[in-house]
């Protein structure tokens, strides 16, 4: 399973390359590093916020490492556009202003990258279920990106090369284990995420794997057990059971399917905690599939707090202190 949130990067670096931002954001860049390496600018951009009656807070400037800095940037640069303005009209520079439509294409950049960060921070989680959220997740970002009669042409050109782009990249990934989370995911059985010509197939897939999950008899010898006459006789009175087990998997679905869709703030691993006694089977299927993790956000966070707990001063730590110090981190930041 690739991360699919390095997709989605990857996919909105190619469409910012492509499309006619990257004047404004090189001009946004300047701005910002204008201020973020002088204090005395930043102390005066403060007295502006302060004086129109705004929070004071610093500009943010992107970096291509680290994910969602751009809208980050592009946020408080419309936030703060009147401050900054005033402040730079009292000081000398050389800095190139940014023009009305560039101002109006940073402010659509800001809707158009918005919902592309609310998808990473949930498929970026690891306290929560987040396998099967990522086709509707996927479904959500190609609906914002339709193109409409109202969108000029820079846009137009972002949201085109965001989809196809994405499509691409997509198909690459596993989408057969991520339509079995999704079905398994009692927010997102209905499958409306999914086209409807694709829906009864992933249900078929699933009864087959409790087809083969079901348990398949052996002969068992036993001393006491009965003579062999009576044991075959009791084998043809009981030879209608084959078929009832040939239709137990699809009793399982279709009781799976007749349950309530959960709400979005449930849990679907205590849904199927609960449930368990009423889908053994599938619990188990869904034990497996909605474990998986959609993106390796969370071991990259980790290794990050290890860089930083062994450093050149402390490459002596044994790797028991090491693991204590990072399960400290961790739990410091949960309290």
């Amino acid at each position: 399973m690739p991360c699919i949130a390095h997709i989605l990067q990857r996919s909105i670096t190619v469409s910012l390359s492509d499309s006619g931002f990257v004047h404004a954001l090189s001009k946004s860049r300047k701005i910002v590093g204008h201020f973020k390496h002088s204090p005395a600018n930043t102390a005066e951009l403060q007295a502006q916020q302060a004086a129109l009656g705004q929070k004071q807070e610093p500009l943010v400037q992107d970096v291509p490492t680290r994910w969602n800095s751009t809208v980050d940037m592009v946020k408080r640069l419309n936030r703060n556009q009147a401050a900054i303005k005033a402040t730079l009209d009292q000081q000398q520079h050389k800095l190139i202003m940014l023009t009305p439509p560039e101002w109006d294409k940073v402010q659509r950049l800001e809707t158009l990258l918005e919902p592309c960060r609310y998808v990473t921070e949930i498929l970026g989680g690891e306290a929560y279920v987040s396998c099967s959220v990522v086709l509707p997740a996927l479904c959500h970002l190609r609906r914002v990106m339709e193109v409409s009669d109202e969108d000029p042409a820079y846009v137009v050109r972002f949201k085109t090369a965001f989809k196809e782009d994405l499509a691409s990249r997509q198909e690459k990934t596993n989408n057969a284990w991520l339509k079995l989370a999704t079905a398994l995911d009692p927010r997102f059985k209905d499958l409306k995420t999914l086209p409807k010509s694709e829906r009864e197939e992933v249900w078929t897939t699933l009864g087959g794997m409790l087809h083969e999950q079901s348990p398949r008899r052996s002969p068992q010898t036993s001393e006491d057990g009965p003579p062999k006459k009576k044991m075959s006789l009791l084998l043809q009175m009981c030879s209608d059971s084959d078929s009832d087990e040939e239709v137990q998997p699809g009793r399982d679905i279709h009781r799976y399917r007749a349950e309530p869709c959960i709400s979005m703030e449930d849990c679907p691993l205590q849904w199927w905690s609960a449930h368990s006694g009423a889908h053994d089977k599938l619990a188990l299927l869904a034990r497996k599939y909605l474990a998986t993790p959609a993106s390796t956000v969370p071991c990259e966070r980790l290794f990050s707090v290890a860089g930083h707990i062994v450093q050149k001063k402390r490459s002596a730590l044994l790797s028991e202190n090491v693991n204590q110090l990072v399960c400290l981190s961790n739990w410091l930041k949960e309290e």
